[in-house]
């Protein structure tokens, strides 16, 4: 979950999650590298006499200014587009999940087991047990395997939503009569919180998402219990 005055991204739980900190880190320093030329132009510019004030065209500087700037997009442009394509890639999951967004909570189906389904509510701040995240913690978490391949599969029932885990690397929209993919491996155990992302209403702040990550064994504890 974020910090107070965080200024940087979650870590990362998800390998695409790494993926996408490691694609941030490079282009930020693309633009850090592009914005102290600018600057060093301008204070050049600023603080010396003009010369060659009669020169009409410079072929070599011209150059320069449209191949260097072809030369950067493409330096982003092939690593971005590789992310997206690791970002829609779906091999094999191991198990399949649907996330139905409702005004204002989310209901889980595991497609994999049959009647394996509940709903998913926020707990008001005076039932919070103590220790738990005002706004952030739910009644019914989404439990999953760790280091295991889980599909994800979005839609809502009335208005637009988006189901979104920042330290997992998804936001997916959630669209009424759309069925939406995406997929994600928790890296380690642990809770993973996120929001709706997508203004659905009055109460669009209060319908948390809540991830838990598990071993195996531990899972099928969890899915024995619900189905019980």
């Amino acid at each position: 979950m974020a910090q107070p005055a965080q200024l940087g991204f979650q870590n990362a739980a998800s390998p695409i999650m790494e993926e996408l900190l490691h694609f941030h880190d490079h282009a930020l320093m693309i633009v850090f590298l592009i914005s102290t030329l600018v600057l060093y132009l301008m204070v050049l510019m600023l603080t010396t006499s003009m010369t060659y004030t009669n020169t009409m065209n410079a072929q070599e500087m011209e150059m320069v200014w449209t191949i260097l700037p072809a030369v950067i997009l493409i330096m982003i442009a092939l690593p971005s587009l590789r992310i997206l394509y690791l970002m829609d890639e779906v091999n094999n999951p191991h198990l399949t999940v649907k996330a139905l967004g409702h005004q204002w909570y989310w209901s889980y189906e595991y497609t994999d087991y049959e009647n394996l389904t509940f709903d998913s509510y926020m707990i008001s701040t005076q039932n919070l047990p103590q220790g738990n995240y005002r706004l952030l913690e739910v009644d019914h978490r989404m439990v999953v395997p760790m280091e295991s391949p889980i599909r994800m599969l979005i839609s809502a029932e009335d208005v637009l939503h988006s189901w979104a885990v920042p330290a997992l690397g998804i936001k997916t929209d959630a669209i009424p009569g759309r069925l939406n993919q995406t997929t994600f491996t928790a890296s380690y155990p642990g809770l993973f919180y996120g929001q709706c992302s997508e203004i659905c209403g009055s109460n669009h702040s209060f319908m948390p998402i809540v991830i838990e990550a598990t071993t195996l064994s531990g899972f099928e504890t969890w899915s024995t219990m619900m189905l019980s």
